[in-house]
């Protein structure tokens, strides 16, 4: 799972996009993915189906 949430990071930066606008992407709350990057939680199965979804589009 880690190496999902690397890829959403890095997507965040090469795009240019605060945590708050990806959290807009993916339908969360901005402390949730805040939490996802600071490694204090993981996304469950449907944030995870969503997250990679967002990255197969980029």
């Amino acid at each position: 799972m880690t190496n999902l949430i690397d890829h959403l990071e890095t997507y965040r930066l090469e795009n240019k996009i605060s945590q708050e606008e990806l959290a807009e992407k993916l339908n969360v709350a901005f402390s949730t993915v805040n939490r996802w990057l600071n490694g204090k939680s993981q996304p469950n199965k449907i944030q995870t189906y969503h997250i990679e979804k967002l990255l197969k589009n980029k």
